[in-house]
């Protein structure tokens, strides 16, 4: 405990303090989550920034009386730890003193104290700086704290740096009319689609880079899948081979990421009862090889949802795997820097990784040649005048190198079997929701 001008600093509380103090006396600030009178006592329920944990009030044992103590209530108490086999985590503290530091000025609306909040999306997003105070809801976002903290200790471990990318650009990476517009002090302006252009710049100097932040796709999507502000999980490596050498990163960066969160989330992980998968190898198919196996024509040029749930299932029927690879999409569908597929210039190499029946990364290996990237700019009627400032990159040389994005809402939503990827964001940003 630090002291500041005569100010105690309190940590964040934990339940080994809980098991350090046991027999003795422990002081925390919490939110009251529950009261439960009881016959003679009450049982007044603590939320911490991660625990409920049970106290109890005995009258005549606590200096102040429970006046003023609602549900909702930030409060200091100090109590008297003791061992109790009946209560979570085991332990339970007798209140000796408790002080409201804080008082609500209006009840609930959400029946935040409930075993399942119990009330439907919509109401759920409402009244979302509410309803993220029900146990459950917020322990999804700390296993998005473990998703992004694992990825970012393997990306370090790995040599990559971290970078931090602008979000208003002067052109889109993926081109088409998903952008949002803006006006930059008279210019025009879009927000970032991806990362992509400044990520391929900085393996130029860096080798290796990743990047976690938001990114923006003005696609008026209204479905379960699909948000409009996301976040991503972005990494680009130099001197590759090929692509797969950027799906073998991926793939030891998940193995890694998932021991991550069963080493430092098991509390999350038992709460939401969630199943984080073994990740060993992960099979691999061409895309035309999907098409065979969904037993569908060769005349389509991308996979529908409905044959990402399908591969899926073949993989773990197949493999044991709950993860499936697809390489080699057409050309025609991925962006103008995918590098062509040396055999057949039609196809690129490019792949989707799906998880439990959804897309949850695409990536690839880039064009690192500047006649090539002019060339392919041709093709896709694009003028080189457009992309001055990315050629440059290309112009003074570049390694071969290639990386990919994860959407990280998508992957907590499969983690988590989640129905809707507003579940996975904090405060999400679609077509309906700009507030909270």
């Amino acid at each position: 405990m630090q002291k500041i001008e005569g100010r105690s600093l309190v940590s964040e509380f934990t339940i080994d303090d809980l098991k350090k103090a046991e027999g003795g006396r422990i002081s925390l600030c919490a939110c009251v989550h529950k009261l439960r009178r009881m016959s003679g006592f009450t049982f007044v329920l603590l939320r911490t920034g991660r625990y409920v944990i049970q106290s109890v009030y005995v009258p005549g044992l606590c200096e102040k009386t429970l006046q003023g103590v609602c549900e909702g209530a930030y409060v200091e108490i100090t109590g008297d730890v003791k061992e109790e086999k009946r209560a979570a985590y085991g332990y339970e503290i007798t209140l000796r003193d408790i002080e409201i530091l804080s008082a609500p000025a209006a009840e609930y609306p959400l029946h935040v104290s409930d075993r399942v909040l119990g009330c439907t999306l919509d109401t759920n997003l409402a009244y979302r700086s509410v309803a993220l105070r029900h146990p459950h809801e917020r322990a999804v976002f700390r296993i998005q704290e473990g998703v992004v903290s694992g990825f970012r200790e393997f990306m370090l471990a790995e040599n990559f740096t971290e970078i931090h990318s602008p979000k208003i650009c002067a052109a889109a990476a993926e081109g088409g009319a998903n952008i949002f517009k803006l006006k930059y002090f008279g210019q025009d302006a879009v927000l970032a689609q991806s990362p992509q252009f400044y990520k391929q710049t900085c393996v130029a100097f860096f080798d290796r880079v990743f990047e976690i932040a938001p990114v923006y796709r003005a696609e008026k999507h209204n479905s379960t899948r699909h948000l409009n502000e996301y976040i991503g999980l972005d990494f680009e490596m130099g001197f590759i081979k090929d692509m797969t050498d950027v799906m073998q990163m991926e793939t030891a960066m998940l193995r890694h990421v998932m021991e991550y969160l069963k080493k430092n989330y098991s509390h999350e992980i038992e709460m939401l009862g969630a199943d984080i998968p073994e990740i060993g190898e992960i099979p691999a198919v061409t895309f035309f090889e999907a098409l065979d196996i969904l037993g569908k024509e060769r005349n389509q040029f991308d996979l529908d949802p409905m044959d990402e749930v399908k591969l899926c299932e073949y993989a773990k029927a197949e493999y044991g795997c709950e993860l499936i690879f697809v390489t080699k999409f057409p050309g025609q569908k991925r962006p103008f820097y995918a590098m062509d597929t040396p055999e057949d210039p039609k196809l690129a190499e490019s792949f989707d990784l799906l998880f439990r029946g959804l897309e949850i990364t695409t990536g690839g290996q880039r064009i690192h040649d500047y006649d090539m990237q002019l060339k392919k700019l041709e093709r896709y009627g694009i003028e080189p005048e457009e992309l001055e400032s990315y050629l440059s990159i290309h112009k003074y040389g570049m390694p071969p190198h290639g990386g990919l994005g994860i959407g990280l809402e998508r992957l907590v939503m499969k983690l988590l079997g989640l129905e809707n990827i507003r579940q996975a964001s904090l405060f999400p940003r679609d077509m309906h929701h700009l507030i909270p």
